[in-house]
């Protein structure tokens, strides 16, 4: 069963954002000036013209301010669309320079986080994070974000210019405010748990439509491809019921906002009469008021219609802040600081002294004391769910003990890994190898790659500037799993684990000997999921259950008669016992 990534809640995200904020701190201060005077030029529009309104119905002499106020309403004109186009340009590029951080940080750390914790999670699940929710967010600052922001600043400056023209028409306004509140809080109660529902529903039918792809030949194998599109149809049903659902909030939710604008404009225009009526207010003023909230309608109706996109963007935030909370893989202690042990010796490459490892509260590994020679090469063998994988997890660094020591004889050991999965990046075969080695030659390539048993490679028309992977040279199994042997050969580790790095059929004997070549070279461990792999080794270590049930040589292991005797003989072809020995 997947175990999603978490997804951070109102608290963490607004610190996320306050840190982005503090990191952009002068783009951010722009935005928000050129907003404010936006705003402003745009409030001042109605209060000239409710000054206009007064010179016409008062006294002649004060038409002759007529000419004056026109030219000023031309000018107050051309600074709302310069302001207005600054401001949105200010908070687009702050908005894309912050989301840039985000994404580049969420990237970093997907990379940084244990690879059973990516596993168990989901690669759809991780996917559908930093594209989708990095698409949804990045739409939202480039399309919605500056519109709101403007939107929003024009709304309380257009509550600034109530006040300024009477506040008993501000008061009368705010008549319209407990509806919009009532509004807006049931529509946020109801509308963020949707949204991330339905984005929670889109990483499930992520996983299922990558599991489906990856596993075709085995779907159509098994013939199961209905049940396959039966699973990834009622996923796509529940995104879609959720966004339905969502939709149905936000109609109701603009019924509601209407009906709190005819009562805002009504209050004001009954309180507008009785002022002018009464003579303790000017028409110019009451006219003023009535089209400073009636400009009110654009703004709110901007913010709110953009509310949707805004919940969807602050429910994938969350996701993509959820991202960063997840605890990464911790450094490697150097092997001079090991805690609660000795480090490594000149004799001893990789020392575990006592070591334990759980999942939760379930301890996959109890104990583990081992010392790896340096140039020599141990085998670890036993059932599957032994704790093999485990312990070369350890020793790679993608786990760390949560008991006991790992150390090296040197600080900051290179470890090389070979498993039985190996991507080969889209590009040329040259970028591909210069991965493990940058500064590598081109001989040096060539040899790694003869070394890899890669002759083929060699034979290219276009040599090490041959296109490989997507777009270029479709690559087998088991010339990936070449490539990542001469990459390891680049890269000249200081221990060199093989997991299950020679199994592909129909390339067995190559492979093999191209493992055993590397093997000979470095201070190797091998997990053995054949046991003709481990028979070679200088040491076989024989685990059950997450403990180190007995250790030797292959003849050693034989002549005990113990688990890896039974193991062996249950393993070994019966008609060619002697010569596996």
């Amino acid at each position: 069963m997947s175990q999603p990534l978490p997804v951070a809640g109102a608290a963490d995200t607004r610190r996320v954002l306050g840190r982005l904020v503090r990191r952009h701190a002068g783009g951010f201060s722009i935005a928000v000036i050129a907003l404010a005077l936006a705003a402003a030029a745009t409030v001042a529009t109605p209060l000239l013209l409710g000054e206009v309104v007064d010179a016409v119905t008062g006294a002649p002499a004060a038409r002759t301010r007529l000419v004056p106020l026109v030219i000023a309403l031309g000018a107050l004109a051309l600074a709302v669309g310069l302001l207005a186009a600054w401001s949105r340009i200010a908070v687009a590029r702050v908005g894309e320079r912050m989301l840039t951080r985000l994404r580049g940080e969420v990237f970093e750390h997907v990379l940084a986080l244990p690879t059973r914790r990516v596993e168990a999670a989901g690669r759809g699940e991780v996917i559908s994070r930093v594209t989708g929710d990095v698409a949804i967010v990045g739409e939202t600052v480039a399309s919605v974000l500056p519109g709101a922001a403007s939107a929003a600043f024009l709304i309380t400056m257009s509550a600034a210019g109530l006040g300024v023209i009477d506040p008993r028409l501000t008061l009368a306004a705010l008549l319209a405010v407990p509806v919009q509140v009532i509004a807006v809080r049931a529509y946020l109660r109801r509308s963020q748990p949707l949204y991330r529902a339905a984005r929670a529903a889109s990483g499930a039918r992520s996983q299922l439509t990558l599991e489906a792809l990856e596993g075709r030949s085995t779907v159509i194998a098994f013939g199961i491809g209905p049940e396959r599109e039966s699973l990834i149809d009622e996923q796509a049903c529940r995104e879609a019921e959720r966004e339905v659902e969502a939709a149905r909030v936000g109609t109701r939710f603009w019924g509601r906002l209407n009906m709190a604008e005819f009562v805002g404009l009504g209050a004001i225009l009954a309180v507008g009469w009785v002022i002018v009526a009464t003579g303790i207010g000017t028409v110019g003023a009451a006219t003023a008021a009535a089209l400073v909230f009636m400009q009110l309608f654009g703004p709110i109706g901007t913010v709110l219609a953009s509310f949707d996109e805004l919940q969807r963007a602050g429910a994938s935030l969350g996701r993509l802040v959820g991202v960063l909370e997840e605890p990464t893989a911790p450094p490697r202690p150097a092997a001079s600081v090991s805690p609660g042990g000795q480090a490594g010796t000149a004799t001893s490459a990789v020392t575990l002294h006592e070591a334990a490892f759980a999942y939760g509260d379930r301890e996959v590994l109890t104990d583990v004391t081992l010392q790896v020679p340096v140039g020599g090469h141990v085998a670890i063998v036993g059932a599957s769910g032994a704790g093999k994988t485990t312990l070369a997890a350890l020793v790679a660094g993608e786990l760390h003990p949560t008991r006991g020591h790992l150390s090296f004889a040197v600080e900051q050991p290179r470890v090389g890994l070979v498993s039985q999965e190996n991507h080969v990046f889209s590009g040329t075969l040259r970028a591909d190898l210069a991965l493990a080695a940058p500064e590598a030659t081109e001989a040096e390539m060539r040899h790694a790659l003869t070394s890899a048993g890669a002759a083929w490679a060699l034979a290219l028309a276009d040599g090490l500037d041959t296109v490989v992977g997507a777009g270029g040279l479709p690559l087998t199994d088991a010339q990936r799993q070449q490539v990542a042997l001469a990459r390891i050969a680049l890269h000249d580790p200081d221990v060199l684990i093989l997991d299950e790095a020679a199994s592909e059929a129909g390339s067995l004997d190559a492979l093999s000997s191209a493992a055993a070549h590397l093997a000979a070279r470095y201070t190797t461990i091998t997990i053995a999921h054949r046991l003709d792999q481990a028979a070679s080794a200088d040491l076989i270590v024989m685990m059950d259950a997450g403990r180190i049930v007995e250790r030797g040589s292959h003849a050693e292991l034989l002549a005990a008669g113990g688990a890896y005797r039974r193991l062996w003989d249950s393993w070994s072809p019966v008609d060619e016992p002697d010569a596996a020995r």
